[in-house]
């Protein structure tokens, strides 16, 4: 009997690490520096709730002109 695969953790990552002084969220994709470190260690709750939230921050630097 073979061993089951681990079901891989959903990642909101565009390789694109930066984060924004003021707001404190990844210009590449809206998380905190707290949440992008403890991103595997969090419930699947945990991460489905910042990935809710994550739309209307991108939102956010947009309207801040943090988003070219």
């Amino acid at each position: 009997m073979t061993t089951p695969r681990p079901t891989p953790i959903v990642s909101p990552c565009k390789k694109v690490c930066a984060v924004d002084g003021q707001t404190g969220l990844c210009l590449g994709c809206g998380r905190t520096l707290r949440e992008i470190g403890g991103w595997s260690s969090f419930t699947a709750d945990q991460r489905d709730q910042v990935m809710i939230e994550l739309d209307g921050r991108m939102e956010r630097l947009k309207s801040l002109g943090k988003l070219g």
